[in-house]
């Protein structure tokens, strides 16, 4: 028996799924809301199944419309995947991308290149998922994620790591703080001073401490945060400095704060993509992860501090 249905019914169908809200969905695909209704009458005709239980507050997927929702999803994606590079398609594209990155990566990082996909986009909401390396790690690792901007993950046989920068930890300081006239810091050099890092739950925390062990009056540890934004409040307190990447540092003309390079050794951490591997990323998703790859050609990093 021919089913009688189109794309459109379809994609009506995927908006409201997403939105659960008739309005707003009849908005995304740019028609009024009764044709709207009309289309999703269309399609559970077509398909002799209710596929939502609505009323005049909310909209519910039922347990068939459900397992419906995920199958149409997969199927305007891949349609979506051989369309995408048309630009009209592009333009409509409907969808969602879920990023997740530790708070320095999104600093700096997502929104030059949100803006850059929003202007290519403008229909796919994206999702920041800002959280430590370790809940980072974990929200792609279990499919939370599309994919993650993280400092660690090289070495999870199920993920794959790729590099966009390498970065070093500095000294953040207050301008008038001795350090500040300082061209380069030892680690050893900070030790008179109230040190501050961050809780030994981070991942910077753990790069640290791997970095300097056994290294000879090495700070000690004063105060304690779970953030380095946290951090970087305290040090402009005048509370003491602290050790950062230099990613999280604002930029060089802050009235108040000011970073040095740390040298004695010398802590870099590696910033990447990660993404469950043997995985493909929905079209949507690949767009916005070619975006972010891009920034390894474009951003090559700095040089490191002498360490004379």
């Amino acid at each position: 028996m021919a089913i009688h249905f189109d794309l459109g019914d379809l994609q009506a169908f995927a908006a409201v799924a997403e939105m659960r809200n008739f309005r707003k969905a009849a908005e995304l695909v740019h028609i009024s809301q009764p044709a709207f209704s009309r289309r999703i009458d269309k399609l559970e005709a077509a398909l002799g199944v209710r596929l939502l239980d609505r009323d005049t507050r909310k909209v519910e997927l039922t347990a068939v419309g459900r397992d419906f929702a995920r199958k149409t999803r997969q199927l305007l994606d891949d349609l979506d995947s051989t369309l995408l590079g048309i630009q009209e398609v592009a333009a409509t594209r409907m969808g969602e991308v879920t990023v997740a990155c530790v708070p320095s990566a999104g600093f700096y990082f997502l929104p030059q290149v949100i803006k850059r996909y929003h202007a290519a986009f403008p229909n796919i909401r994206v999702k920041i998922f800002d959280a430590s390396a370790n809940e980072v790690l974990a929200a792609v690792a279990r499919g939370e994620a599309d994919f993650g901007l993280n400092f660690i993950g090289s070495a999870e046989a199920d993920l794959e790591f790729k590099i966009i920068l390498e970065e070093p930890f500095v000294v953040a300081c207050r301008r008038d703080h001795p350090l500040a006239a300082k061209r380069s810091v030892s680690w050893s050099e900070l030790r008179p001073y109230d040190f501050m890092t961050v809780g030994k739950s981070s991942g910077n925390r753990l790069l640290m401490d791997l970095a300097l062990a056994g290294v000879p009056n090495r700070p000690v540890c004063i105060y304690e945060a779970q953030h380095v934004v946290t951090l970087l409040g305290l040090v402009e307190a005048g509370l003491g400095v602290a050790a950062v990447p230099r990613l999280a540092m604002p930029g060089s003309d802050h009235p108040t704060l000011v970073s040095v390079p740390l040298k004695d050794p010398q802590v870099t951490r590696r910033l990447g993509l990660i993404r469950r591997r043997g995985r493909s990323l929905s079209p949507a998703a690949q767009h916005l992860y070619a975006m972010f790859a891009e920034l390894k050609k474009k951003r090559a990093p700095r040089k490191k501090a002498s360490a004379s």
